[in-house]
């Protein structure tokens, strides 16, 4: 399990490849890279607050979780924080396993916990001002899909 929490850029095909490299037993790796959106042309930038080691425990948990839930070989969670420019990779998520279905649905657990549960906070930096995201209420219905 490898839990990343940092303010540095990061090359998704270099972190993918270096995830790939340690996976000799899967037979499938899934990953989900999401970048910070453009809006239209407005946004300047994505500034992303978070609690240092309450995000990064409860990211170990939710991984755990998933580990505990599917049968996964490894995961990979890592999320930036402060300052994004638009088309910024923000976080990438990668599951490995022996089969396909898993590494799909754990991966797609994982993005869900992201989007509604994860301790961080993002505010939109506009030409007109700042504004706080607001959670939407179909990422919280996807999350409850997971309940068991």
């Amino acid at each position: 399990m490898d839990i990343r929490v940092q303010s540095a850029p990061f090359d998704p095909g270099q972190l993918l490849s270096e995830f790939t490299a340690n996976q000799d037993k899967a037979g499938a790796i899934v990953t989900f890279t999401g970048l910070t959106r453009d809006l239209g042309g407005t946004l300047a930038t994505m500034e992303i607050e978070h609690y240092p080691g309450m995000t990064e425990k409860a990211l170990t948990e939710i991984a755990t979780e998933a580990q505990t839930r599917w049968p996964l070989d490894d995961v990979l969670i890592l999320h930036r924080h402060g300052a994004l420019k638009p088309t910024e990779p923000i976080m990438m998520v990668a599951t490995a396993s022996k089969h396909r279905k898993s590494a799909f649905e754990a991966a797609d657990f994982l993005m869900d916990y992201l989007k509604s549960r994860a301790p961080f906070w993002k505010k939109e930096v506009t030409a007109d001002g700042a504004n706080w995201v607001a959670a939407k209420d179909e990422d919280e219905v996807a999350l409850q899909s997971w309940e068991q």
